[in-house]
């Protein structure tokens, strides 16, 4: 039977924020180790607690830069030579998603070259949260559970009271998402059919739905660089919407995506703390939300040997 104080946490640097408030949620102390780099850039991990035998969470996003994914790694195999009992690698953003398949000639699908590093680190368990698509679940020969973040956007957005209420989809990979969250907030739903020309850039070409009128909450599951969801929410300016509201989990931010949201007609941009926003000077526009309960909840319950799926309140099930 494992005992209790036998939980540990290890975080890399990617988002020890984010990390210490899923300890403080679960109350116990981060596991103290050393995760640096050499001055040539290696780099270097050492755990200097005691973790054989041990139920082991390793909470690292592996958002940019690389160094991120691979003291994930080392952080991995470090436990395994260390002789913890079970190695779980809690992932809220998990790196490298969007290259999922081989939509062209001659390119790499990394995701899953991600998932077989982290399997082959000798991690025994897979945390995650809104992932890119949810079939990358099976890039895992692995136990793998899968987070959805909409229990606490959802809850936060009804407490905004907006009212006459349309969500939409600003393209068609995330429809589940915004049906599922139109049906949880009892609102209308519009689809923003684009086409994109290519990587990181988007053309919006029609709307499926009515938004005249209406005030809009536009789900997706991440922002990178803003041009998708600021020319959505041109589009649907234009298209008679009144005040307009984004709700992306995973905010990467890449570029001059937080000026170009701060100019676009978006009223408030609503993100989750998956990657570290705190060395960002985000303006008032910008909500960020701490998804440190959720997951917190998740590793006690895995810990408990108990059941994670009543977590997954408000997830987009439906076709």
């Amino acid at each position: 039977m494992i005992l209790r104080d036998e939980i540990k946490l290890v975080a890399g640097n990617s988002n020890l924020p984010l990390a210490e408030k899923i300890a403080n949620y679960i109350d116990v102390d981060l596991t103290d180790c050393v995760v640096n780099t050499f001055s040539d850039g290696e780099v270097f991990v050492q755990i200097n607690e005691n973790i054989r035998g041990a139920d082991l969470f390793i909470i690292q996003p592996t958002n940019p830069p690389a160094e991120n994914l691979m003291e994930l790694l080392m952080l991995i195999e470090a436990s395994r030579r260390a002789s913890a009992m079970r190695i779980t690698a809690v992932i809220p953003y998990y790196g490298y998603a969007r290259q999922d398949r081989k939509d062209r000639p001659r390119v790499a699908i990394t995701a899953k070259l991600v998932a077989n590093l982290i399997t082959t680190a000798g991690v025994d368990r897979i945390i995650t949260m809104d992932l890119h698509a949810s079939q990358l679940q099976g890039f895992f020969d692995l136990p793998h559970d899968h987070l959805y973040s909409s229990v606490t956007f959802n809850t936060y957005f009804r407490s905004l009271g907006v009212d006459n209420l349309c969500v939409v989809s600003p393209d068609v990979g995330s429809i589940k998402l915004a049906r599922a969250t139109a049906g949880a907030l009892h609102a209308d739903l519009a689809i923003v059919d684009k086409r994109r020309p290519k990587a990181n850039v988007s053309e919006v070409m029609n709307l499926i739905g009515d938004v005249e009128g209406k005030n809009v909450l536009i789900r997706d599951d991440m922002v990178d660089t803003g041009g998708s969801i600021c020319h959505a929410a041109e589009f649907l300016k234009k298209s008679g919407a009144l005040d307009i509201y984004a709700i992306c989990t995973h905010g990467v931010l890449s570029g001059e995506a937080i000026d170009r949201i701060e100019k676009s007609p978006i009223k408030k941009m609503i993100i989750s703390d998956s990657i570290d926003q705190t060395k960002r000077n985000l303006a008032d526009k910008f909500d960020v939300l701490t998804c440190s309960a959720l997951i917190g909840e998740a590793i006690k319950r895995i810990f408990d040997e108990e059941s994670v799926s009543s977590l997954f309140e408000d997830q987009p099930t439906s076709a």
